[in-house]
């Protein structure tokens, strides 16, 4: 073995006298090497480099080392000095170059590219990599033990004319029978299943003239789903009879957010929000719901599998419920810390539960936290993922761009939530059977609830708080006391009123 010492020395950051790097590694008259243009690729790395190097990430001091590359694959080994930079592969050194001068981003970005061509040379899975999905992976391994959801997005244009592929669906669920045919199990709202009228429970049994019981499951699926436009045949077996569909491939985007009306002519009902993703269109679509159901005895919000980057939407669905208190804090450098505080008054005072889980992250845990905060409902469920962050997007000069979560969220009292979460008053996983249920809500009742508000004491290790409250293992489980334990909150006022007062 090669005795190559590893150093970890920064290629961003280091202020260490490096050597000056010298001509192109690439010649001008071989523009496209590998089937990648080494000049555009090169830019667009050098320009990754720079802009990373201008990112504040939450007040800490990141380092992002050339060294990350050899993470493509464990075959390779990356070793950098102030003066060169070495690629091994197995045994063998397979490249050597002399190191670029600190922020010569031009020739950080050949010296990247040329590391790239040579690894594409011994690993084929590389070597297949469109040049988006090499800025992607590249921006992945970079990134990795600093945000482990930074990345590369791709150029709409750039991965049009790479590959010209969008990949479209005709918006159906479903399996195949005893029989080989296809039953439908579910359908996408808005797509082209949904508009030709197909329902959970028909039966397609031919496509395209063929039986679907002769059909492979691959054909079956290259149908259903696929890149770009497809037109089929079928025919459907339904309760009302046969009947003969064309269906055309589309691209379908699903809504941030579901809202499903409980009805109660006596009193207005329960209204569920079931959150996916807090975004503008979510707030629009509650605001909406909000205000066609504006008698209400009390509103679900489900942000049990709820996500969002996006501070401001964030603060516009927090403002619907709390109306113009802080909703939360986010931490851009050590020093700096910036209020966000909605700007309009709330629309509703109905009595909330909000359902979390550990999926539960990024602004929802600011949302849920500021729920809390303004006592304006009881949180259920089980601890929440501790990954508030917020996402900065930089533009690239190549028309992609990069995501990076790199500044954390505080609730709007200053309390930590990324790397700790926020807890629920109610923890579902305690209450697992109806008895215990019975015996919770009695207690509550007799002002005997003695849970301790883990919110507020900050000095509880969250590993102990998770440990005392686990994820429930089953989801049937799960919806179902979720469903209970909020119905029964929500439609007894003391119960609720001891809750909130937690």
């Amino acid at each position: 073995m090669i005795g190559l010492k590893k150093i970890f020395i920064s290629i961003l950051f280091c202020m260490a006298a490096s050597m000056a790097y010298g001509e192109s590694l690439f010649y001008e008259d071989e523009p496209v090497r590998d089937g990648i243009n080494v000049f555009n690729v090169s830019d667009t790395f050098a320009d990754i480099y720079e802009k990373l190097a201008g990112v504040n990430w939450g007040g800490k001091n990141i380092n992002i080392a050339i060294e990350s590359l050899e993470k493509l694959n464990p075959n390779a080994h990356v070793a950098a000095t102030d003066e060169r930079v070495v690629l091994v592969w197995g045994d063998s050194i397979i490249a050597n170059y002399p190191r670029p001068a600190f922020a010569d981003w031009k020739g950080f970005g050949e010296i990247t590219t040329a590391l790239l061509l040579k690894l594409r040379e011994y690993d084929p899975a590389l070597r297949g990599l469109s040049e988006s999905e090499l800025y992607q992976n590249v921006v992945s391994v970079l990134m990795q033990g600093i945000d482990e959801n930074g990345r590369y997005i791709f150029s709409r244009q750039a991965e049009t004319s790479e590959d010209g592929r969008i990949l479209t669906t005709v918006g159906i669920t479903g399996a195949r029978d005893g029989r080989g045919n296809f039953r439908v199990h579910g359908i996408f709202k808005g797509a082209p299943a949904d508009v030709a009228g197909i329902h959970p429970g028909d039966i397609i049994s031919t496509i395209n003239g063929r039986a679907v019981s002769k059909i492979s499951d691959w054909e079956l699926e290259s149908v259903l789903s696929g890149y770009n436009s497809g037109t089929s045949k079928i025919k459907l077996l339904t309760p009302s009879g046969d009947r003969d569909v064309v269906l055309r491939r589309a691209t379908v985007v699903l809504a941030d957010t579901d809202v499903i009306h409980r009805s109660n002519p006596d009193t207005g009902g329960i209204l569920e929000i079931v959150v996916h993703n807090i975004s503008d269109n979510a707030v629009g679509i509650i605001n909406e719901a909000l205000a066609k159901y504006d008698s209400l005895s009390g509103i679900i919000l489900d942000l049990r599998a709820t996500t969002g980057d996006d501070e401001r939407a964030a603060a516009k669905m927090a403002g619907l419920f709390i109306g113009p208190m802080p909703a939360m804090r986010i931490v851009e450098t050590a020093r700096d810390e910036v209020e966000v505080v909605p700007g309009g008054a709330a629309v509703t005072d109905a009595p909330m539960v909000v359902l979390m889980s550990n999926m539960t992250r990024g602004t929802a845990e600011a949302l849920a936290g500021a729920i809390y905060e303004n006592e304006r409902g009881v949180l259920v469920g089980t601890p929440t993922a501790g990954a508030a962050r917020i996402a900065s997007r930089i533009d690239l000069n190549n028309g992609g761009a990069l995501e990076l979560l790199n500044k954390s969220i505080k609730t709007g009292k200053g309390r930590a939530i990324d790397g700790r979460g926020i807890f629920p008053i109610v923890c579902l996983s305690n209450i697992r059977t109806e008895q215990q249920r019975d015996v919770f809500f009695l207690n509550v009742i007799n002002n005997n609830f003695n849970a301790q508000d883990f919110n507020k004491d900050e000095d509880i290790a969250p590993d102990v708080i998770r440990r005392g409250c686990p994820t429930i293992t089953s989801g049937a489980d799960e919806d179902a006391v979720a469903a209970a334990v909020a119905v029964k909150i929500l439609t007894d006022k003391k119960v609720y009123n001891n809750l909130v007062a937690q």
